[in-house]
This record gives C-alpha cells, structure tokens and sequence, in this order.
C-alpha cells in the first residue's frame, strides 16, 4: 500500500476520533476549520457548520477549471446491542480483516469519513498537478440533507463537482433518487383500571439491517413490520392484549434491524399467548430466513407490570403497524434493475402518550414520490392519527452527455484496462440539492467501496481505497 494510502487511511481514522452523529457535527467542523488555517488555506464555516476551503493551483494549473471535492461529515450510529460503545464520546476502533477495513461492532463510518480524508490529502500533496479547488463539507446529511439544503451559494466558484459518496469501487453515479418522509403522531390513552395481568416483552432482533436506499431491493426483513405481524397474531388469540412501551428502528435512513413493545393478557390467556407466541415465531422466522437467516424472535414474561394503553388504543397500533407499506414499490421502467419507487417503515418511538411513526419514501419520478408518500399519509388516516410530511429533497437527473462522466470514463479506461460501470441509484445524494441551486453544476459521483453501510457490519474495501487514490490523482491532471 502506497504512503499516500496510508495517510489517508491514519487520517480517517483520527477523524474517527471526533464523535460525528448528524446533528452533533460542531466538533469534527471546527476541525476541519483549524486543519485549513494550520495549513493557510482560505476557509469559511457557515452557521449550519457546512464548511468550505479554497485550495489553490499548483504551479502552472491557475487558469484550468475550478474542481468541487464534496463529502458530508455525519455518520449512521449503528452499534449491536451488546456494543459498550457511546457515540457521544467514544472513538471508532479500526480493525483489519484481510483486506478489508471494519469496525468494533458499530458502524465504521466510512461513510463518509473516507471521502474527507482522501480529499485533504490530495489538498496537501504538492507533487500532484492539480486544478484549483474547493473542499466543500457538509452536516446532516443522513437525517435529510440538511447541510446541502443550507448551502451558500457565494462561497462556491467551480462549476465541477466531484461528490465522493459513492460505494462501489468502478461505478459511476450520475442520478440519484428524491425523497420524502412522513412521520406519524398517535396518541394513546392510558388505561387506569386495575387488573391482574401478565406482561411479556416481546422483541425481534438479529436483523441485518442496512441501508434504506441501497440495500431495498435485497429484500431484508423489518423489525417493526415483523412485531407488527407478531402482535396481529397474538390479539387474534389472546383478545384482552394490552401494549404497554414500544420502539423500533434508529434511522429514517436505516432498515430497522430490532424492535420490542411491552404486552399484558389476562391470567386466564397466558398459555394462548405463549402457544401462539411459538407457532407464529416460527412462521415468521421461515419468511425472513432466505434474507434474514439470524433473525430472533423472543418472548420473555417479566415480574413488573408496566404502564398500559386501553385495548382500543392497543388495536389502532397494530392495525397501522400493520397497514404502513414498507418496501419496494415499483421498479423503473426505464433502467434495468433500477428501484423507482420505494418505503422504509424506519422508526417507532414513544413521546409521552403518543406513538410517533416515522417512514421515509424514495422514487426517482416526482409523481411516484406523491403516490409513496399518500400511501402512508393514508395509512394514518385510516387509523385517525395526524402525520407531518416533510419538504423532503430533489432527486438527480442523469445526464448521460455530462463533460466530467465522458472524461471520468477515459481516465478510469486508460488507467486500468477496463470500462466504468455507469448508473443512476435509488438512494438519495447531496447532488440533487447541490444540482437545485447550482443549474450549471456538471457533477458525478464515485467512491471506495464500503459494504453494509449504516449498520454495524459496514466496512471499508483497502484495495479500493488505493484505485480511488490512483483514478483522481488521474482526474485532476486530465481536467483543464
């Protein structure tokens, strides 16, 4: 492995120091700020903490076209549950597995750490020929885009823009999907009555989780849809459940890898429980087993009652839980094994007496993004419980005749033999919202590939890294 490999590599790893959750970015922002003036390059942090650095030319390259290197600080915290790990504070232990990079059972952060570090060292390597550059790092990313929504238009020159958030090593990105999410508020009324139950918590877990955008088509199993189906069983034979807590998923961006809720039946019920309990687990484990083969499904009586909802307010929650699509919803048309139109049934949270529902919505087509999201807006409808639907963000309209992908492809064909696999995908990028405010951006992107991102099994492929190194070291020497 090449020294500028390994720099980059000791880089991200420092930068995995800095605790990075979205929307907890101070920290890792004000250290970009004080690398770009430890290092004299002109800098500016706006008020959402996006950050820009202007790098200048090496000799000779002054008057070539100004290149944007693009990549958002905030990671997905993902950690299993038996991970000590606290994001608020605690650093990112890097491990080597061959030749793959990971981390101590929480995500890796590679994405997007990695793009950050690979875009200061080409900043800082003065033996490369390099056009004039803006780093360009934005917050917030994973929970919306927020950053890129906030960006300053007046503190961006170039008109090509590198975005290295992709995760495939050989794959060029030139569309992305838009999204949108709905988050639904059900109230719950308290049951005040005093009776003799028996309380169960019932959790599902072991999932594989992954990303919402990336990883839809494999069909991976949700822990809240499978509660959900759970609970449906469970009230057809044991009518008087009650639930009590409940709280799944972690992300709008992340496929819920473990959910739990909190039950009570009445004594005269505790066998049909248990008994359904069995039979349905198995049914439910033989439908995720292809995808989900780990999947656990485990009831456990517990000694203390807990605060219970009324019966009727137990059956409006598993009729959502049970009428929120999830999945994908259509495939495009157009591009071959593209997802046009999907849903992520992401996240369960109690607030007070109310159950809040968040599902994020993606498609490719403006009109198939309406259709997702009344889907869901219908859903709480149904069940009488009032929902906010986000703005939500622009998706990526490829343009095949793009200048920077026709010179992407030469560059990347002449130096290893072999032609760019060229795609649009169904997750969302900052490209969209950078492409809104900026019409004549010429953009692309492109990255190492990362595996399993946005759960604890995320990884980063070495190999990768170095033909990224070596492909825009190429990039910035060809554009002019």
């Amino acid at each position: 492995m090449e020294a500028k490999v390994q720099e980059i590599l000791k880089i991200f790893e420092e930068i995995n120091t800095i605790p990075r959750k979205s929307k907890n970015e101070q920290a890792i922002s004000n250290w970009l700020v004080a690398w770009a003036k430890d290092n004299n390059f002109s800098v500016h942090q706006d008020e959402t903490l996006n950050v820009y650095i202007t790098i200048p030319a090496t000799s000779g390259r002054e008057n070539d076209p100004i290149v944007i290197l693009q990549g958002h600080m905030d990671m997905v915290c993902e950690k299993t549950p038996d991970s000590p790990h606290d994001f608020s504070k605690d650093s990112i232990k890097h491990l080597v597995d061959g030749e793959w990079l990971h981390a101590d059972n929480t995500t890796l952060g590679a994405d997007n750490g990695i793009a950050i570090a690979i875009a200061m060292v080409l900043a800082t390597d003065d033996s490369l020929s390099r056009p004039p550059l803006e780093l360009l790092f934005t917050v917030d990313e994973e929970t919306g885009l927020n950053g890129a929504v906030n960006i300053q238009q007046e503190h961006l020159k170039g008109k090509i823009l590198l975005n290295l958030d992709s995760e495939d090593e050989g794959v060029f990105t030139i569309g992305c999907a838009g999204g949108r999410d709905v988050e639904i508020a059900l109230e719950l009324e308290k049951d005040s009555t005093a009776t003799e139950a028996r309380c169960f918590k019932i959790a599902v877990d072991g999932l594989k989780g992954g990303h919402s955008g990336v990883d839809i088509h494999e069909h991976r199993a949700n822990a809240n849809v499978f509660l959900g189906r759970m609970l449906d069983y469970l009230c057809k034979e044991a009518p008087s459940l009650q639930m009590g807590s409940i709280h799944g998923g972690s992300a709008h961006n992340a496929i819920p890898r473990n959910s739990y809720c909190t039950v009570s039946v009445i004594d005269d019920e505790r066998e049909a429980l248990i008994n359904t309990f069995e039979q349905a687990a198995l049914k439910l484990e033989e439908a995720a087993k292809t995808y989900d083969p780990d999947i656990a499904i485990t009831l456990t009586e517990l000694d203390e009652s807990s605060s219970l909802y009324t019966k009727e307010s137990s059956q409006r929650v598993v009729a959502l839980l049970n009428t929120l699509p999830h999945g994908i919803l259509q495939m495009s048309v157009d591009i071959e094994n593209l997802v046009e139109t999907s849903t992520n049934f992401a996240t369960m949270e109690m607030k007070g007496d109310s159950l809040h529902l968040l599902c994020s919505q993606r498609s490719s087509v403006a009109q198939q993004l309406d259709w997702a999201v009344a889907k869901v807006e219908s859903a709480a409808k149904l069940c009488g419980a009032p929902y906010t639907t986000g703005q939500g963000y622009p998706g990526w309209e490829p343009n095949v005749n793009s200048s920077i992908l026709a010179t992407c492809k030469k560059v990347y064909t002449e130096l290893f033999q072999k032609e760019p696999h060229v795609e649009a995908i169904h997750a969302g990028l900052e490209c969209g919202l950078i492409g809104a405010k900026f019409k004549d951006m010429d953009m692309i992107s492109f990255g190492p590939t990362i595996k399993n991102p946005h759960s604890p099994e995320e990884k980063l492929h070495l190999p990768s890294v170095e033909k990224i190194w070596d492909f825009t070291k190429a990039l910035l020497q060809a554009i002019n």
